[in-house]
């Protein structure tokens, strides 16, 4: 009977980034450097760590890096404009590449860490693979298109029907602690990204998305079309609740720990 691997224990870190904001990162298992970004109004733990992904990943023999978005957790939520300047999570995952020295790693994110992890790529960051989960095209190429939805959500002394994709939106920044003046500075910070730019990512790509992910499954595939190489993959469940699928954990831990072509 295989056993698998002890992955250690989940360590807290934080550094200040290119502006002073400090920002945290967690840490579990040793080997290969994965930095993996989690998704908006989320943070690490619950993206990462609480459905068991980091772990499964950690199992395969790698370093699992998972920062808090600057925003968002236990990083820094500064209310001032000028801390959120355009692509600024691009530029916050830069430094910790930097602060880290990685030279050698691989890079992933899920819906707008994806998003973050393609501008890093545009901006120079040069992982050995890159992995976009839980965000298609659309999202890739302009975040803005849903600026109505969160502008909504975040205005709290505004009601918004709970069954709305705004309410839906609020609550999830209420279970997550988050704050509203923070998200929306990141959100207002992203910049759109011209779809022939896409070419130019080299690395070995894995496009994954829940099956029912109605707004992003099919953009995910119209992905690695353009891309022009690499893997789609689908798992179980919708933009939510693939997430708390242990499918999510296990296709990125099986992607990364294959033979390479």
């Amino acid at each position: 009977m295989s056993v698998a691997p002890d992955t250690g224990e989940i360590t807290q870190h934080s550094f200040a980034s290119f502006d002073g904001v400090q920002l945290v990162w967690r840490e579990l298992g040793e080997g290969r450097p994965l930095l993996l970004i989690h998704g908006f109004v989320s943070n690490a733990l619950t993206n990462w760590i609480r459905y068991g992904h980091a772990k499964t990943v950690a199992a395969k023999g790698f370093r699992v890096i998972m920062p808090d978005l600057r925003g968002h957790g236990d990083s820094g939520r500064p209310h001032d404009a000028a801390a959120y300047p355009p692509d600024v999570l691009a530029m916050d995952g830069a430094a910790l590449v930097e602060h880290l020295g990685l030279d050698d790693y691989d890079l992933g994110g899920y819906s707008l860490g994806a998003h973050t992890s393609v501008r890093m790529w545009l901006r120079g960051a040069r992982p050995r693979r890159l992995i976009a989960a839980g965000m298609g095209l659309d999202g890739i190429e302009n975040l803005h298109t849903r600026d109505e939805v969160y502008e909504e959500a975040f205005d709290l002394d505004r009601e918004v029907d709970k069954r709305s994709a705004a309410g839906k939106a609020r609550i999830f920044m209420r279970q997550t602690g988050s704050d509203p003046v923070a998200l929306r500075g990141i959100w207002r910070s992203s910049v759109r990204t011209d779809p022939a730019e896409l070419a130019s990512l080299t690395a070995p790509f894995l496009a994954l998305c829940g099956a029912e992910d109605a707004d992003h499954r099919p953009g995910s595939e119209r992905l690695v079309e353009l891309v022009g190489h690499g893997t789609f993959a689908e798992i179980p469940g919708n933009h939510m609740s693939a997430v708390a699928n242990p499918a999510l954990g296990r296709a990125i831990a099986d992607w990364l720990a294959a033979p390479a072509d």
